[in-house]
């Protein structure tokens, strides 16, 4: 009997902490990208370049998981869920970096720049795109840690 860790690939959990991954990153971007000129600032451009590769990682991944949810046997096998488990923790560490580097810089941009950098509604949306990033990241933390948690009993079977 394989075992059946809540959040791990497969399950229902984990499809949801996939949509989740994939609904704040899209806000992210949003916040960003829309009507804003985010490109004059490097860690701006870092956030969307991260988001953009977290939306179709978490989308396929949550599309494992809707298969394995309706077909009611998840596909553990240990090659597969060990590239899970990377990919995981890179986009997790690349989405921390992102999310602190740009709510830093719109920090700064609001205390101590003023409004020479942006205007109120502008720092507010950098501010908002930050915040969706550290949400998405704390759900790509609980998804790495639930597969991470699943791997040694993996290799245990094999």
């Amino acid at each position: 009997m394989e075992p059946q860790l809540p959040g791990s690939i497969g399950t229902s959990t984990s499809l949801a902490i996939r949509l989740g991954q994939a609904l704040f990153s899209v806000a992210s971007l949003l916040f960003m990208c829309v009507g804003v000129q985010f490109y004059a600032y490097t860690s701006f451009c870092f956030l969307v370049t991260i988001k953009g590769l977290t939306i179709p990682w978490s989308l396929t991944l949550a599309m494992v998981d809707a298969y394995s949810v309706f077909v009611k046997r998840p596909s553990r096998q240990l090659q597969i869920v060990s590239i899970i488990v990377m990919g995981d923790w890179i986009l997790s560490f690349l989405s921390l970096a992102a999310a602190c580097s740009t709510a830093s810089v719109s920090d700064f941009m609001v205390t101590e720049a003023g409004t020479s950098f942006c205007g109120g509604k502008m720092c507010n949306r950098y501010r908002l795109s930050a915040a969706m990033a550290c949400l998405s990241w704390s759900l790509s933390l609980a998804s790495a840690l639930f597969n991470l948690w699943l791997l040694p009993s993996l290799y245990s079977n094999y």
